[in-house]
């Protein structure tokens, strides 16, 4: 209580005190219409005719399409999305994870659901050291918990280079070299994938090739944003 009132939680985006987002920065976000979203991709305008996860496009990776079974992400990476991820990652503001995964989860598709796992795509030890958490894996938890789906971390910790210096290419090798499952993981039939941001699809990519190797047949990733 005293923290609270020396402290006070704010708005990550208004900097309102009160709530880590605020019901109204909350309802003016950039939401992904899901009705004109790539049923596949979740691309956001890819319904009728797919500009991201079409052959062309796909060709670095190696891929004619991707190789999950389908894919969202509740909002673009704007300005405001953007520094609502900073915030929760970088300064630490843990609360966040909830109302992100509270977001995410109005556009998870009942379907995924029957006897789905939970999973993420964690961070690097690097990254976990520095903040102190891994950033996925409490979206995961609280994701898990809001849609009563079971929780399963099935991913080792990757030792990678930074992907953000990389081409789309390099960060399809840099990660299928560094994505694994967890020795001794009993990996479902059924995965949903979570993840904050969705930028070139690399990492889900690879995320998902790591799954299947290691049994999962049917593979669905969502992400807070996507670029």
């Amino acid at each position: 209580m005293a923290a609270e009132t020396l402290w006070p939680t704010r708005c990550a985006v208004c900097d309102a005190p009160g709530a880590p987002l605020c019901a109204s920065c909350a309802r003016k976000l950039p939401y992904i219409d899901a009705l004109s979203a790539c049923p596949r991709c979740g691309a956001p305008f890819g319904r009728v005719q797919c500009t991201e996860c079409n052959a062309v496009m796909l060709e670095p990776f190696g891929y004619q399409a991707p190789p999950y079974d389908g894919a969202v992400s509740p909002l673009l990476l704007t300005e405001e999305a953007r520094r609502i991820v900073t915030v929760y990652k970088d300064q630490n503001e843990r609360a966040l994870a909830r109302p992100m995964a509270a977001i995410m989860a109005r556009y998870l598709p009942d379907r995924w659901l029957a006897e789905a796992a939970m999973a993420f795509v964690p961070a690097t030890p690097a990254a976990r050291r520095r903040r102190g958490f891994d950033h996925a894996e409490h979206i995961a938890r609280e994701l898990s918990w809001i849609v009563e789906t079971p929780f399963a971390p099935l991913l080792a910790p990757p030792r990678r280079l930074d992907q953000r210096t990389l081409s789309r290419a390099q960060r399809i090798g840099n990660m299928r070299a560094a994505l694994t499952v967890l020795p001794g993981a009993t990996v479902p039939r059924r995965v949903i994938l979570v993840d904050d941001v969705c930028t070139t699809g690399a990492t889900l990519f690879a995320a998902t090739e790591a799954l299947r190797k290691g049994g999962a047949q049917d593979i669905y990733c969502i992400t807070f944003a996507r670029a």
